[in-house]
């Protein structure tokens, strides 16, 4: 056991491996639909060694990729975070880790994000953070949720890192925000927001389904009026599962008759709460892009296997004689283009048009045989979580332990690399240029 006494109170963590644990960090408090407030400090010691609560949210639909994580409590006062160092003493580098889930599902507090390898690995501190999803985080009902509220968590997360992390071994003038899927969509999103300018430094964005706008706001309030029909019940008092439920529904009427829409029902929406029109977003970009900002980007080779593979209409397409699985693939390889791989390239060509110092990998499969190839989401055993959180992973089956095991050193090394030093070992990008290949 170790205590550490920051501005915000005093924790006592777990001492585990090669680093010290401390979990469930209250950051900000929030009413339902109410933005995140500040914490006061607490003049006691705080237990820290065991995982906080997560969003209220259903099933991962990607379960049947990732596996299950370790259960988690859920509850509405889920504003917490994780924080893993090697030593409270010291000013590292710090990483900030946004899970994704499209919006809907995810939890920094879940074991798949544990930092203890990376942090060990890497000699840096790793702050994984939890923020409200689906309705709860994401409504825009004018009169009842400004909507971004989930942005509003991380920014709050940002600003109580920058306040505290000195007193856990981190540096607060070298912290690079990282996330995956939803996570990395809202890195894009914060890069273009004027007051999360002096809150990270560098920036990571692993399968950013960038190809998805910003939602306007004349379908948000659509699609909250198609939420507030479901539920039925004043939305401030419903219970949780009410919530869940009328989410649930939501999000199945407005994916349409065959599912094909897979867009979030729920998101970051456009000249909303601290997210600027696109226009002043994108200006905002550059400007942060041209004051020598870092980035490391990429996707994965399969990413729309995770959504294709087991869908109802492409399994019925595949089992057509002859044509089947060309359809299928064709398919698939358009809407990748469309939602991963193309709106990555553009974004990394502008970013280093504008002057950031950037780098874009593409992910390769891990296991020749697996049908779920480099799938979104297969990079992340690599990086976060250990051996036991993944065991039971389906992207990993048919990998060679030894192989799976290089590949993670690899890759822990190169994100190490990048937080540390802004560059992870091969040559930025150049518009037009081509994706270095990982792992």
């Amino acid at each position: 056991m170790t205590v550490v006494k920051a501005p915000a109170g005093t924790w006592r963590g777990e001492r585990q491996d090669e680093g010290w644990t401390f979990r469930g960090l209250r950051y900000a408090r929030a009413d339902r639909f109410a933005p995140p407030e500040p914490v006061p400090p607490h003049e006691t010691t705080v237990d820290a060694t065991r995982s906080g609560p997560g969003a209220p949210q259903s099933p991962s639909r990607l379960a049947a990729v990732m596996g299950t994580p370790a259960p988690v409590p859920q509850s509405e006062d889920c504003l917490r975070l994780t924080i893993t160092t090697p030593d409270p003493q010291g000013s590292r580098p710090v990483l900030v880790w946004l899970p994704g889930g499209a919006y809907l599902t995810g939890s920094g507090e879940w074991n798949f994000y544990d930092g203890r390898r990376l942090s060990a690995e890497g000699d840096l501190v790793v702050v994984t953070v939890s923020y409200r999803v689906g309705a709860l985080g994401y409504l825009y009902a004018p009169g009842t949720s400004d909507g971004n509220l989930g942005l509003q968590d991380q920014l709050a997360a940002l600003r109580w890192v920058q306040e505290n992390i000195a007193a856990f071994g981190g540096d607060p003038d070298r912290v690079t925000l990282a996330g995956q899927s939803a996570g990395a969509h809202s890195v894009a999103a914060l890069l273009g927001i004027p007051d999360a300018a002096r809150l990270f430094h560098r920036a990571v964005l692993q399968s950013a389904p960038l190809g998805m706008p910003f939602i306007l706001p004349h379908a948000a309030e659509r699609t909250a009026g198609t939420f507030l029909e479901h539920l039925g019940a004043d939305p401030l008092t419903a219970s949780v599962e009410q919530v869940l439920t009328a989410q649930t529904r939501t999000v199945i009427q407005l994916a349409g008759r065959f599912g094909l829409n897979t867009a979030p029902a729920f998101g970051p929406v456009a000249d909303a709460g601290p997210l600027p029109a696109p226009p002043a977003w994108h200006r905002a970009l550059v400007r942060r892009a041209g004051r020598g900002l870092a980035v490391l980007l990429g996707t994965n080779r399969d990413e729309m296997r995770a959504f294709h593979l087991r869908h109802p209409l492409f399994t019925r397409v595949r089992a057509l004689p002859v044509i089947g699985e060309g359809l299928a693939d064709r398919a698939r390889h358009r809407a990748q283009e469309k939602a991963f791989d193309g709106p990555n390239r553009q974004f990394a060509d502008l970013l280093a048009s504008s002057g950031a110092d950037t780098y874009r990998y593409v992910f390769g499969r891990l296991a020749p045989d697996n049908p779920l190839g480099a799938c979104h989401c297969a990079e992340l055993p690599l990086l976060l979580g250990d051996d036991a959180a993944w065991r039971d992973a389906p992207v990993l089956a048919g990998a060679p332990a030894a192989d799976l095991a290089a590949a993670g050193t690899r890759m822990r090394s190169r994100w190490s690399a990048f937080v540390h030093d802004g560059a992870p070992g091969w040559p930025r990008h150049t518009p037009g240029g081509a994706a270095h290949p990982l792992p």
